[in-house]
């Protein structure tokens, strides 16, 4: 059931701890659903964002591309998807995403969890602290280690091996890769490549946010078989074709994730002097 809630403003009636910011097919996975409608001082979010219960838990969910695809990777409202999550009271953030493979053993239908992002994109605003001084938040290591661990630890009990680490490349889309890019990419040792994982990462650390990727390999990329290369249709097709084990494992991290953040992420601000009032 779905029961609407507007309102504008940083204050609502609804909070979460958990945020989950994925595609439309992780709808089905909350329950007893609310419609958190926010105004964010960087616009309106994707969509409104649905609040409900999994494994017990208050979670908050946003369809990064809006629930009807209308935002292109590089439209999306970054910033103000993070900023309305914090303002739920969301502090550990899980990102469901579909990547392609750089690497040949990684194929369709692969999960990993890298450990490092390279950032290939332009013209994306990958910065809250735009003014009254700079701030210069670390980014050594761009995601969550606690929620790393738990993802990993999650899929194998799951019978889902996962990949433990590699280089995700951010793309500034919406095109795909040409081969030749593609093949540059694989050269430097990265392993996958995708179009949303950034700034959403570093936008996450400069609200002091836990962060953690979870990726779907649906393609691999155009550089390393031959062929057509990657397709739209290819990747909607193998992301619908393991969507509902995605969605399962989702649920099982929120349950299994620490209540208690005993990580880096929430000190990534300390002792600097912000120049706005994060909510």
């Amino acid at each position: 059931m779905v029961r609407p809630l507007v309102k504008v403003g940083a204050m609502t009636t609804s909070t979460a701890t958990i945020g989950v910011i994925g595609g439309s097919g992780f709808y089905s996975f909350l329950d007893d659903i609310e419609e958190v409608r926010l105004d964010t001082p960087y616009g309106p979010p994707s969509d409104p964002i649905a609040v409900g219960t999994v494994a017990g838990r208050t979670v908050a969910f946003i369809p990064r591309h809006g629930r009807d695809h209308r935002y292109p990777p590089h439209k999306i409202p970054y910033r103000a998807n993070l900023w309305a999550l914090r303002s739920l009271g969301v502090r550990q953030v899980l990102a469901p995403s579909a990547v392609g493979s750089l690497v040949p053993q990684y194929g369709p239908g692969t999960l990993a969890v890298p450990d490092q992002l390279v950032d290939r994109t332009y013209g994306r605003v990958q910065t809250f602290y735009e003014e009254g001084g700079a701030i210069h938040v670390s980014f050594a290591d761009p995601y969550c280690p606690v929620g790393r661990r738990v993802v990993l630890d999650t899929a194998r009990k799951a019978d889902w091996e996962p990949v433990d680490g590699g280089t995700l490349v951010v793309i500034e889309g919406p095109r795909f890769s040409t081969r030749a890019e593609s093949q540059w990419y694989a050269a430097q040792g990265w392993t996958l490549v995708g179009m949303t994982g950034h700034p959403e990462a570093v936008l996450a650390r400069e609200l002091a946010l836990c962060y953690t990727p979870i990726c779907l390999v649906t393609d691999l990329d155009a550089g390393i078989e031959e062929g057509e290369g990657v397709t739209m249709e290819e990747v909607f097709r193998v992301f619908a074709k393991n969507v509902n084990r995605l969605r399962s494992l989702v649920t099982a991290v929120v349950e299994a994730l620490p209540a208690d953040r005993d990580c880096p992420c929430p000190h990534a601000l300390d002792d600097m002097n912000l120049p706005l009032q994060l909510p």
